[in-house]
């Protein structure tokens, strides 16, 4: 890269392959935006065309209505004759001494059609919901392309969420199947993951249970290798992923077939700049939106190699992630700031034989990333020569929204970039537009979620009722650099990011409530160097016992009700929580007691006293 001044731009040899390398782009997309977005979307399979790009009755609103499609068709039948014996999946296993798997297009849509068939053996149809709680492995890919070939709606749970969060997600989605597997490995365990499932499944819908073998062929291998595609209606459900809310349900985001595939397919073309020989690298996990997008649906569409890995970045050496990229010769790599500062602890030493010879692009996602890792990332991961795409999205936009296209730039170290082409985002509430609220205007990205399930008050109050019903409410904050530059500076809601994964602070104080001799605890991020934030919990517990002892009750309470991803850092077992007069709990000043900020006038406090007690326990 280029670097002038504070900022850093493409090279022009990088520019001379970029499908992006004209900022015209921009004025096209910003004069008409349904034009533009429709102008895309020809370029994928429709079984037939839409009528109308866009229709908007806020808060409701279409894309491409009366278009008929099926994304499976835009990853298996479009360019068929070109792919199909391409490499589509790379899967790395954790452990050494086992072979990974290669399928090619060809292999893979065999595999989808055979489980296809299974689904509809047990009488899955068209807009069935089909819960998926698989690990890294290649039958969670199989089987959501296995959903979405025959119309069905799957929800992915994350493999590390309990079986409490598990069950709730399968309620509120009336799965009556659930695909789920015997096992998986994590850090040279073999973790149990079907027992889980047992005690999820009762008080739910599910009747059928296919469970995969780790190690053996999966259930649907005898099944027919050839399904028709089912011909979905453009705004017919493609899928529901439930994201941390800022109470204590979490919330199930619907996603629309038509405008979700147009955006996976071209954010991944101009963001990551597919080109035909590229392997892929996207190391979330399918059980989160990045997963759904950018491990899977975007690079197939984009008819490349698509790398998933079972196991974690540092295991069992601290450089297996740079291992990775050089065996399979990685051209795109797309990680958290959080891997990035994990890789930069264990110092620049390890990584110094390795020469990422054919990495040419890098990317960040899921939390802020600060200068100093984008600039390790930069030095020692891109060699000085690839850009960098930091990106800002949401599980309810569906795709990417906001970075810095990279045949054009720039890029600004801890700076995300510029919307979107056909993206139209204000900052409301700041100083002169530059400092406030992010929010999205229409027509609004084709992604964009299009209601909660079975809760449309929670989708007007969460999100259309800030601001008007003609305005995307984001719940981030944002700055805005004299480039036009946008930096998201974290959420304003009661939600924290733990390692780029967003957790309820209220999903997770819901747990610790369920405790029958706690009345009530309060739950805030607070910074860490690696993991961006971590939770902090705060107990009123008035009884006898040990302090040890409810920690660990408190711990398993959290274990049991979310998962592992969401254990506090610390616990602090209190007389009183700070409470304004109408007994809202103040969760802002405990997080200042963390940051060193000031703590601002504490007189409009019912009980001022509780800080300097709390404050005295934390610090002694």
């Amino acid at each position: 890269m280029i670097k002038r001044g504070e900022l850093y731009y493409p090279t022009e040899e990088f520019k001379k392959n970029a499908w992006v390398s004209d900022p015209k782009i921009y004025k096209e997309a910003a004069k008409d935006p349904v034009k533009f977005w429709e102008k895309l979307a020809k370029d994928l399979f429709w079984f037939k065309l839409w009528k109308k790009g866009f229709i908007h009755k806020p808060p409701n609103f279409q894309w491409f209505a009366g278009g008929k499609i099926n994304i499976t068709a835009n990853i298996f039948e479009k360019d068929w004759v070109v792919k199909k014996d391409k490499i589509a999946l790379i899967w790395e296993p954790e452990s050494l001494n086992e072979k990974s798997k290669v399928f090619t297009y060809q292999e893979l849509f065999k595999e989808v059609c055979k489980c296809a068939n299974h689904l509809k053996g047990l009488g899955v149809k068209k807009g069935d919901r089909v819960g998926i709680y698989l690990p890294m492995i290649p039958e969670v890919v199989i089987a959501m392309l296995a959903c979405a070939r025959i119309g069905a709606v799957h929800s992915v749970v994350f493999s590390a969420f309990s079986p409490n969060a598990l069950k709730v997600r399968l309620q509120d989605t009336g799965a009556k199947v659930l695909i789920t597997a015997d096992s998986y490995y994590r850090r040279g365990q073999l973790i149990n993951l079907f027992k889980n499932v047992e005690e999820s499944i009762k008080g739910t819908k599910v009747k059928k249970l296919i469970v995969v073998e780790r190690s053996n062929k999966a259930p649907w291998h005898k099944e027919d290798d050839f399904c028709k595609a089912v011909f979905m209606d453009s705004e017919d459900l493609q899928f529901i992923l439930y994201t941390s809310g800022s109470t204590g349900k979490p919330k199930g985001c619907m996603h629309a077939c038509g405008g979700y595939s147009v955006q996976a397919y071209w954010t991944g073309r101009y963001i990551f700049d597919f080109h035909e020989d590229d392997v892929f690298w996207c190391t979330s996990d399918p059980g989160w939106i990045t997963g759904h997008t950018y491990t899977i649906y975007s690079p197939l569409m984009n008819g490349i190699a698509t790398l998933m890995f079972e196991g974690v970045p540092d295991f069992p050496t601290p450089d297996r992630w740079a291992q990775i990229i050089e065996k399979y010769g990685v051209t795109v790599f797309y990680t958290a700031p959080t891997a990035i500062r994990m890789f930069e602890k264990y110092g620049e030493d390890i990584i110094k034989k390795y020469q990422f010879k054919k990495l040419r692009l890098l990317g960040t996602v899921g939390e802020p990333i600060d200068e100093s890792a984008w600039l390790w990332y930069y030095k020692n991961v891109g060699k000085e020569k690839c850009p960098i795409v930091d990106t800002w999205w949401q599980t309810e936009t569906g795709g990417i929204l906001l970075t810095s296209l990279p045949g054009l730039g720039p890029f600004k170290p801890a700076f995300t970039g510029l919307p979107f082409p056909g993206v139209k985002t204000e900052i409301r509430d700041g100083q002169n537009g530059k400092h406030g609220n992010l929010v999205i205007l229409p027509p609004f990205a084709p992604s964009l979620l299009r209601g909660i399930y079975h809760n449309p008050e929670k989708y007007l109050e969460t999100y259309w009722s800030q601001y008007g019903k003609k305005v995307y409410f984001t719940s981030d904050g944002a700055i805005m650099d004299e480039h036009g530059l946008i930096r998201v500076i974290g959420r304003v809601d009661d939600v924290i990011k733990v390692a780029g994964h967003r957790i309820s602070t209220g999903e997770m104080e819901a747990a610790v409530n369920d405790h029958p001799e706690i009345s009530e605890c309060a739950v805030v991020g607070i910074p860490d160097k690696i993991k961006g934030e971590v939770p902090v919990t705060f107990v009123i517990y008035k009884g006898a016992r040990p302090v040890e002892e409810i920690k660990r009750e408190v711990i398993a309470q959290i274990q049991k009700g979310i998962g592992p991803i969401a254990l506090p850092k610390e616990i602090y077992l209190v007389e009183d929580l700070p409470k304004t007069r109408s007994g809202k709990i103040m969760r802002r000043i405990l997080r200042k007691l963390f940051t060193g900020e000031e703590l601002g006038d504490l007189s409009t406090l019912a009980n001022p006293e509780s800080v300097d007690k709390i404050k005295k326990l934390i610090y002694g």
